[in-house]
């Protein structure tokens, strides 16, 4: 089992990123997908999860309104948009899988393996 989250980089105040988190070694559509952030000195912070058929849809209150999570079980993908950035996002971005969520989707010991996480700067 491997998740292998990218798209990270140094980006400016006000710009968008899209994170990519691939999984493989499992049947991807059949686990949930969440995002978690971790600023550095900070614990680790949920950031937005997807269920298996895009039915179930959570984001954290630090990125509700400007982000979006969405993906293509046939690429085995995961994507996190982010928009209007700032420095208060710059973290290390990881990504998680979980067989089940619902509401409990901020709850890290519900998913079970986790990508090596991408770091986002925002600065200018």
């Amino acid at each position: 089992v491997q998740l292998q989250a990218s798209g990270g980089g140094l980006v400016q105040p006000g710009a968008s990123v899209r994170l990519s988190c691939v999984g493989s070694g499992f049947d991807f559509s059949w686990y949930a997908i969440g995002w978690f952030r971790q600023a550095s000195g900070k614990e680790r912070e949920a950031v937005a999860s997807i269920s298996t058929s895009n039915e179930a849809i959570y984001y954290g209150d630090s990125v509700k309104g400007r982000s979006t999570i969405s993906r293509h079980n046939a690429k085995n993908t995961v994507y996190l948009n982010i928009d209007s950035l700032t420095p208060g996002d710059t973290a290390v971005y990881y990504c998680g899988r979980a067989f089940s969520l619902g509401n409990n989707w901020r709850n890290i010991n519900n998913y079970d393996y986790w990508g090596q996480g991408t770091l986002v700067t925002v600065s200018s």
